[in-house]
């Protein structure tokens, strides 16, 4: 089983993560590429960016949650990067890709994997706007 998992500051790339899972025993590769959008519809204004700020067991958790992801019967390769820092509109801010041999538990590991994801990992992001002011989601 391939798992590779990382939080970066850099750009992500989904061909790195698309060669990460490549195994002859594949049938299938479910991908998800999260970007940033110019607009939230919960806040007035443009969003220019978003940055993400990490806990610094961040990237511990977020291979907690994809092993869980990867022990998944049948789940041949996993892949999943997740931005932290300033992150421009059109960048994506998280890639996942996985493995198996068939097409429909693919696409439901990944999904899966992904609000997982959101709902676990304690990254913050703070939506920066294009006059210069920023808000600060998902906090409570």
């Amino acid at each position: 089983m391939n798992l590779q998992v990382k939080l970066d500051r850099g750009p992500l790339d989904i061909a790195t993560h698309l060669a990460a899972v490549q195994d002859p025993r594949s049938g299938a590769v479910a991908s998800f590429i999260g970007l940033v959008r110019n607009h939230d519809p919960s806040v007035t204004g443009a969003v220019a960016a978003l940055e993400y700020t990490a806990h610094p067991d961040a990237e511990g958790v977020l291979r907690t949650i994809a092993a869980k992801a990867a022990a998944s019967d049948g789940v041949l390769a996993l892949a999943i990067s997740h931005r932290i820092g300033l992150v421009g509109v059109g960048e994506a801010a998280m890639i996942v890709a996985v493995a198996t041999a068939h097409r429909a538990l693919a696409f439901q590991v990944c999904s899966d994997l992904v609000e997982s994801v959101k709902a676990e990992l304690p990254v913050w992001k703070r939506e920066v706007l294009a006059d210069g002011s920023h808000v600060w989601v998902g906090l409570n």
